[in-house]
């Protein structure tokens, strides 16, 4: 593919005048930052950006990728073939993208990313038409149908959301908080399709047209009581009574689910399970973090339960499971007295009430045996520290060697950063008191980019009576650049894989070295080898996808969505696995019309035609 050599001018549409940034380099002065995220439809303002000064380019094209799309498919849409060809041996199946899609409202009021209402986005592959149907629809959370009008199709945000404040709505006293935005990951199973998000219940959407059926409960009610617990409550002092404290307030004033289920769930491809699990609202602001595992078959029959108590501070986002084991990195968060009662007020976010805990220079590993004790072999939950602050993003996958001596071996592939970057109230670059984005944040200077998000490979060595004899963390295949969004081909998951994929940055761009990321890398963890493909210039990519194909592990292609900022265009591209790097490995192209161009996604589902 080639890269453009041109640079178009770029249709926008602010809410404010605009005013340029100064060429000299990515940290601006905030009075220059115009409100990004508050650009809506981009059709009506034009502004030129030369291509010989790359601090504006790339401040602009950082923008462009949060811009709100307030359009959604009444119809589907057949997309236009641009590149290749689609393959004849492709399967048949709908890929779904799970994201933000509106971050500012029509009375001065910008959000988070992270807080945007979640816009699904579903790629349906038809084998017989060869062609791909796209569709995109709002979420209908309960948040965005009251903050959205149909009838003047205008928005009006009145939930704060944990990351932002509200400028032109209610902010003193404001208890709207936890606004379910169901925009991080998407999941098929047992016949259902779920929008996920950290905080609250999935909510449920219709395959054939994306319109949403309401909420899923799946972890409280109906047969879970019916099964036994592992672990126990909150134990006896202080911390109980505090947390029986906290519980009315968050529950009834705050209006928080008892149990937080998170975003990221596991795919058990051997045993034909899903795993999910949740922790609860008030471990939030208490020393005490309460988890728990849920595995389920293929109807939604819940089939185990395992509860686990850690008596310290942890903030868990993703985690990973192997054939006999959970897996839980746990940051370390602290409770931020000022920042607390600030949140509380509604002058702060809610997020400010946490940060980072760095007082430790490692990072504990919990490893859970998932089944009982007649099926575990007698091994126990083992602590294991890691011998750095380590901040786990996302799992690639994780396995285990089991030796005869009853020994056990875990490896685990994943993106990481340092407890010295991670910054709650700066990801991404948002900044809650101006609504504005700064890059730079994502972006630091050569002598401290090694803080940012790597992928790692975490090695241990246990004993049979839990012992850690061995704990190592090193760069994965030695690949040090910026990267996240780790994946293998799903049916390897939790067992040993060959082949990780990941979006990562080849560092080719000035003033954007990192992050947007602008390159997919595979990793061969056997030969210890590196192939990439490049977007090309002024083009980003999101988190891959793996579709499988055949019996081999790279048998398959990789699905990716392609931003070109420079012509505001978003592009379904279809990669072979096995000629990943080669100048035939892109096999199609697909362009989203201009009028569906949509902002960053976060995290997709490949769901197979049964």
């Amino acid at each position: 593919m080639k890269a453009n050599s041109h640079t178009p001018s770029l249709p926008l549409q602010f809410s404010s005048p605009i005013k340029l940034p100064p060429a000299t380099g990515i940290r601006f002065p905030s009075s220059l930052i115009p409100k990004a995220i508050s650009i809506s439809t981009p059709n009506t303002a034009r502004i030129s950006v030369n291509n010989d000064d790359d601090s504006i380019a790339a401040f602009w094209d950082y923008q462009f990728l949060f811009v709100s799309q307030r359009t959604e498919t009444a119809d589907p849409v057949v997309l236009r073939l641009v590149d290749g060809a689609i393959p004849p041996n492709f399967p048949s199946g709908t890929y779904y993208l799970a994201g933000p899609g509106m971050f500012s409202d029509d009375h001065g009021s910008t959000v988070h990313p992270l807080d945007g209402h979640g816009y699904l986005r579903a790629f349906v592959f038809e084998k017989k038409k060869k062609e791909v149907i796209f569709m995109a629809k709002y979420v209908k959370t309960e948040a965005k149908m009251e903050e959205h009008d149909p009838v003047t199709d205008t928005w009006r945000f009145t939930h704060r959301g944990p990351f932002s404040v509200l400028k032109g709505g209610k902010k003193l006293g404001n208890t709207k908080v936890m606004k379910n935005v169901a925009n991080t990951s998407v999941l098929r199973w047992g016949g259902r399709l779920l929008c996920l998000w950290e905080g609250g219940d999935p909510y449920e959407i219709r395959p054939e047209n994306l319109d949403t059926v309401g909420k899923f409960v799946a972890v409280h009610g109906g047969g879970e009581r019916d099964l036994p617990s592992h672990g126990g409550p909150y134990g006896a002092g202080f911390w109980r009574f505090a947390a029986e404290l906290l519980k009315p307030v968050l529950y009834g004033v705050f209006k928080m689910p008892p149990k937080r289920l998170l975003s990221h769930y596991k795919l058990d491809a051997q045993r034909n399970r899903l795993l999910i699990m949740s922790c609860n609202a008030e471990d939030m602001l208490l020393p005490t973090s309460h988890f728990t595992f849920y595995e389920f078959d293929s109807n939604f029959k819940l089939l185990e339960k395992k509860e686990l108590v850690i008596e310290d501070h942890l903030m868990i986002h993703d985690w990973a499971f192997t054939d006999t084991h959970y897996i839980l990195f746990a940051n370390r968060i602290k409770l931020d007295v000022i920042g607390a009662m600030g949140a509380v007020s509604g002058i702060y976010p809610m997020i400010s009430a946490l940060s980072v805990n760095p007082s430790k220079p490692t990072s504990p590993i919990y490893l859970i045996p998932r089944f009982g004790e007649d099926s575990n072999r007698g091994w126990r939950e083992a602590v294991v520290e890691v011998p750095s602050r380590l901040w786990l993003l996302h799992v690639g996958n994780a396995f285990e060697v089991i030796h005869e001596d009853g020994n056990l071996d875990f490896q685990i592939h994943a993106s990481a950063c340092s407890y010295h970057w991670f910054n709650f109230k700066k990801l991404f670059g948002y900044s809650w008191q101006t609504g504005k984005l700064d890059p730079s944040i994502m972006n630091l200077n050569e002598s401290k980019s090694d803080l940012l998000p790597r992928l790692v490979k975490v090695s241990i060595s246990l004993s049979k009576n839990g012992e850690c004899e061995k704990c190592s963390v090193e760069p994965l295949n030695q690949w040090t650049k910026a990267s996240d969004f780790p994946v293998i081909n799903p049916t390897f998951s939790g067992l040993k894989h060959n082949y990780l994929y990941a979006a990562t940055s080849s560092g080719n761009r000035r003033s954007l070295p990192s992050f947007p990321f602008d390159m997919i890398v595979k990793l061969d963890t056997v030969t210890n080898t590196v192939r990439t493909w490049p977007a090309g210039n002024r083009r980003f990519v999101g988190e891959p996808v793996f579709v499988p194909k055949g019996d081999e592990e790279d048998d398959g292609y990789l699905l990716v969505v392609e931003y070109a900022v420079s012509i505001q265009r978003c592009y379904l591209t279809i990669l072979e696995a096995q000629k990943f790097g080669e100048g035939d490995g892109v096999v199609a192209r697909l362009e989203v019309p201009k009028h569906l161009n949509f902002p960053l996604g976060f995290h997709g589902f490949w769901a197979p035609n049964t």
